[in-house]
């Protein structure tokens, strides 16, 4: 957003749900681009200052992931009571374009396959608070008439990703000679694997269109699917050296196939991701190697 011209602050408290030593390299990065970060936790902290005359807000912040360790209560606090509080915070604010709400494909559950208008089927604590979120976004829009909308997300990968997620993981495995854990089966499971910069135009695309996006919710990923095993694959030819793999019980609640329908993105904001796996792909390990492994 900085390099339309747009000012830009970004928040994040900095938990320790991954390492706060990389989400500081990745914010050093962001603010050599121009962008204000604020230390803030949107289930807690007092918003005013920072929400003060904002005109497009978009909402990634939540408790990410399909987890069997983490609480029901760490995704009912950073996904649904953290939401809640920012939508007060700008409810009656009238400088407020929209608010942009990031939502998942965990939303369909095992098969995220469907149209917008599809019922939602989650499977997992994540997932099911995910969509809390999102009705509450858009019950502000019909209830109280505030400009919103609310974006789901195709298992997104790409340079800065989570240190938990499958490619990171796999890339460092790699890299420092370690095992490689997989959940049994899921080598097979179908994905819309989506690079970041793809995600990044979808945003930008609805920024341009924010009146015939509003009270909308929009899938935002890609309709190119691959297997975890072929992206494993991928991964193993770029570094050139296999990965040490060994498996692990099956997670529960996990997606067996995601393929998203984007017809109405195609639509509505001439959406077109381009990007492939491979090339994606080739540039994370590139990112891991100029900043690890250099």
């Amino acid at each position: 957003m900085v390099s339309l011209g747009h000012e830009t602050v970004g928040l994040d408290n900095f938990n320790e749900y991954y390492s706060p030593q990389l989400k500081e390299i990745n914010a050093a990065d962001i603010q050599k681009k121009g962008v204000e970060m604020l230390r803030l936790d949107l289930a807690e902290s007092d918003l005013a200052n920072a929400v003060k005359d904002v005109e497009v807000i978009y909402h990634l912040a939540a408790q990410p992931g399909i987890s069997a360790t983490t609480p029901f209560e760490i995704y009912l606090r950073n996904n649904i009571v953290a939401t809640h509080r920012l939508l007060e915070s700008v409810k009656d604010s009238p400088t407020l374009k929209s608010f942009i709400n990031i939502a998942t494909s965990s939303v369909y559950g095992k098969h995220a396959t469907d149209p917008e208008t599809a019922s939602p089927k989650p499977t997992s604590y994540y997932g099911v608070t995910k969509l809390a979120a999102e009705q509450m976004v858009l019950s502000y829009n019909r209830d109280k008439g505030l400009p919103a909308c609310s974006l789901r997300l195709f298992s997104v990968y790409g340079e800065r990703e989570r240190p938990e997620k499958l490619y990171p993981k796999l890339i460092r495995s790699i890299f420092e000679n370690k095992e490689f854990p997989l959940f049994e089966g899921s080598d097979k499971h179908i994905r819309s694997y989506t690079y970041v910069g793809d995600i990044i135009d979808g945003f930008t695309a609805v920024l341009g269109n924010l009146e015939k996006c509003n009270g909308e919710i929009l899938n935002i990923g890609t309709g190119q699917t691959n297997t975890t095993g072929e992206g494993i694959r991928i991964v193993e030819e770029l570094i050139g050296k296999e990965a040490n793999i060994i498996i692990n019980p099956k997670r529960p609640g996990d997606q067996l196939e995601t393929r998203a329908n984007i017809d109405k993105a195609r639509k509505l904001l001439n959406y077109s991701p381009s990007t492939d796996l491979r090339t994606g792909l080739s540039k994370e390990v590139e990112w891991f190697k100029e900043k690890f492994y250099a």
